[in-house]
């Protein structure tokens, strides 16, 4: 396992309590579009075993031609200790990037694409849009739905309604709203949907996918695939 420390050059207050932090690009990083990486900060390796209090895996929200790899979190007034130590990094800290990995690459099958996400899980999809905007080769649309109940919704510069590269970016700020528009989105039998949220948020959304018709092969979440049994029911094989 290769670890990559590289530097912070800046971090951006995207709302109240979700920051971007933006790192150097190491020589021969690599990722594509919907890639998580490990986030390790200083002294997690520093004994026999890692410090995993000191690790996690966060989102990659930029693409490789912007030429750094951002990092968006939520960082509330009482955290965890990952995160308070990640609040007092500064522009010029060392952090480290390791077990890079794309479970959820944008799939080009001439399909529609749906993005159901959750507050900041909005950070896995903005490079899969920036992609898509970028190239829309053999995907129909996409319809990006959000929801964040502290109304303070990210990225609105990139997710935005583009009519003309058939791209449609809706926010609501409760889950009665929320869920309505995905039995509405779901009508489409043939979509993909891509989930990303917590795991109960996960589990809510294939549920009520599933019970409208729409089968496991067109679910797709940000989990590795011996994860996947644990969230979709025992009678259905992914």
């Amino acid at each position: 396992m290769k670890i990559y420390w590289t530097k912070i050059n800046k971090i951006v207050e995207e709302t109240s309590e979700i920051k971007t932090y933006f790192l150097d690009c190491p020589e021969d990083f690599t990722w594509e579009e919907g890639s998580h990486t490990h986030l390790g900060l200083k002294g997690f390796n520093a004994g026999d075993k890692p410090n995993r209090s000191l690790v996690r895996h966060m989102s990659i929200s930029t693409m490789p031609y912007e030429n750094t790899i951002g990092i968006t979190t939520r960082i509330r007034e009482k955290c965890s200790e990952f995160k308070t130590v990640l609040r007092n990094l500064d522009v010029g800290d060392e952090v480290a990037i390791f077990k890079t990995h794309s479970n959820v690459p944008l799939k080009r099958e001439g399909k529609n694409v749906y993005l159901l996400s959750s507050g900041v899980g909005l950070a896995t999809f903005r490079p899969l849009v920036l992609d898509y905007l970028e190239q829309a080769d053999n995907v129909k649309q996409i319809h990006s739905l959000n929801v964040d109940s502290t109304r303070d919704f990210l990225f609105p510069d990139i997710f935005k309604t583009v009519a003309e590269k058939n791209f449609t970016a809706e926010f609501v700020d409760n889950r009665k709203d929320y869920y309505e528009e995905v039995k509405s989105l779901a009508q489409d039998k043939e979509g993909l949907f891509y989930i990303v949220g917590s795991d109960e948020f996960l589990v809510e959304n294939i549920e009520v996918l599933q019970e409208l018709g729409i089968k496991p092969e067109q679910i797709m979440l940000d989990k590795r695939e011996n994860q996947l049994s644990n969230f979709f029911k025992e009678n259905l094989t992914v």
